[in-house]
């Protein structure tokens, strides 16, 4: 019995599927593309036993450090750490941030042993400096290992997976935070929707994106973690970024015809997630979270580097009082004749997070400067990136965010020609507010500088077909921000001595 194996850290009568033998009893393949039909499935979702014997297969697959502590490590310094008084009278490691072991139909012995196994943790990895999800991560795999030594040794092989291109759990309070940066870009293009409604409600987005890990490991469900799990371990991080902005799509769904209290979202979100079994089933969460089209990993990867770097120039690297980014936007210190403090927070809530860590410069107006195109690309040229913002003389406002640095149409002459990246974007502001986003393009080749004949057009968005190249990069990554090969650029902007143009997404 999977009870008697694997369960006596388990209080059995708070579990909701009181029935964990049904279903498969082995799993013989170990092909991986396999193995990740079968996660997304929920194939051992239904046996506990089984389940238990996967993650360990799976666990023992990654490739890890030299030197990993195991089980025998764990008996060996668990009583001199813990001590005669016990782990629940000591507090957990720094590390944990304050975040408590959550229950996951633990029993009293099973709480007491994630606290054990959390602090041996950290005198085994005193590199990890912050990985407030790591008492939810121990809580789970408690349920799945016969004793503390066994579940201390998994988490191990989690934490010391030495393989580069594999992401499991950040351990940093940069990698950590580059991540809540990398989820918010990712929410503004994939669930523009619900980061509108978020944007209403808060004046630090940035501050409710940095729970977004806490939804899942913590917030939800056990039964819709361990689901959540089952694919992390074959499939990588990514998936962590698809649930999320899955919970985002249907908070906003359910959501949206309240009436909520501005500056209280971020709980809404905690409650909404932990009330999710009366929301979706966990199958219906993760079909939506794989109907979403995002990012390759490796553009994910490019996109949290430019995140890091970005909080490595600005000093934030260890944790600190958070520094309140819709608010950069100072009311006393703003300028400019066409928008509000008030309408420039609500742009800057648009644009890619490494970004909003700055505040707005104004660099050009018209009042001040004239209209000439020259007198334009003089100063702007060697900002990156800039907004532009239009008011006509009826009294309209639009604008664009603007990716790329201006000097850049020089490298083809006073010729009309098309750079930047999909980060560009136009909007409006009056008569009302709407952004037009990059889609994608329908010739990827375009991209190429070496073109001979450049398009006076700019380039039209379509579907790319099935065959197109899946390690082409989106467009929507700047090449020359990552050091990439200048063929994976894109062309959003375009500007000559007469006129300027900005091609968003969907032909607007």
């Amino acid at each position: 019995m999977a009870k008697d194996e694997y369960g006596q850290f388990v209080d059995w009568d708070k579990m909701v599927s009181k029935n964990q033998d049904s279903g498969p009893k082995e799993v013989s393949c170990t092909d991986m593309k396999e193995l990740k039909q079968f996660a997304r499935q929920g194939y051992w979702a239904k046996n506990h036993s089984l389940r238990a014997k996967v993650y360990h297969k799976l666990i023992k697959r990654i490739p890890c450090r030299t030197v990993t502590p195991d089980a025998a490590v764990y008996w060996d310094i668990v009583g001199p750490i813990v001590g005669v008084k016990g782990s629940r009278l000591q507090p957990l490691p720094e590390f944990a941030d304050g975040n408590q072991v959550p229950n996951y139909c633990l029993n009293s012995v099973g709480i007491t042993a994630v606290r054990n196994i959390l602090m041996c943790i950290a005198n085994q990895f005193p590199d990890i400096s912050f990985c407030p999800v790591l008492p939810a991560v121990v809580a789970l795999l408690l349920h799945y290992s016969k004793d503390e030594g066994q579940c201390f040794e998994l988490v191990c092989r989690i934490l010391a997976c030495n393989d580069p291109g594999r992401r499991l759990i950040d351990q940093t309070f940069l990698a950590y935070e580059s991540s809540c940066m990398t989820f918010g870009d990712l929410v503004n293009k994939y669930c523009p929707k619900a980061h509108k409604l978020i944007v209403s409600l808060s004046e630090d987005v940035l501050e409710v994106y940095s729970h977004w890990l806490q939804w899942i490991f913590g917030a939800l469900p056990f039964e819709y973690v361990a689901r959540v799990f089952d694919v992390l371990l074959v499939e990588g991080y990514k998936v962590l970024y698809r649930v999320a902005l899955a919970l985002l799509k249907f908070f906003h769904k359910v959501k949206i015809g309240e009436s909520l209290e501005p500056g209280n979202v971020k709980a809404e979100i905690q409650d909404f997630v932990q009330g999710m079994n009366k929301v979706v089933s966990s199958e219906k969460l993760l079909e939506k979270a794989f109907s979403i089209r995002l990012f390759s990993r490796k553009e994910i990867r490019l996109l949290q580097m430019a995140n890091e770097k970005a909080l490595q120039q600005k000093g934030i690297t260890v944790k600190q009082t958070r520094h309140n980014v819709q608010l950069a936007v100072h009311a006393e210190n703003f300028q400019s004749g066409i928008v509000t403090a008030k309408e420039m927070r609500e742009i800057w809530s648009w644009i890619p997070e490494r970004f909003a860590l700055s505040q707005p410069m104004q660099i050009f107006t018209t009042a001040e400067h004239g209209c000439s195109l020259t007198r334009f690309y003089t100063l702007c040229e060697g900002h990156e990136p800039t907004i532009l913002l239009i008011k006509t003389i009826t009294g309209e406002i639009c604008g664009a965010y603007l990716s790329t640095d201006w000097s850049e149409r020089k490298r083809y002459g006073n010729k009309l020609s098309f750079f930047g990246t999909g980060e560009c974007f136009v909007f409006r502001l009056k008569p009302e507010v709407d952004r037009y986003e990059w889609v994608v393009i329908r010739h990827p080749e375009l991209v190429s500088p070496n073109m001979e004949n450049m398009s006076e057009s700019p380039p039209v968005p379509s579907a790319i077909s099935q065959e197109a190249s899946l390690d082409r990069l989106s467009p929507f990554l700047a090449a020359r921000h990552f050091s990439l090969p200048t063929k994976t650029a894109s062309m959003f902007m375009a500007g000559n001595n007469e006129s300027i143009i900005i091609v968003p997404g969907a032909g607007h």
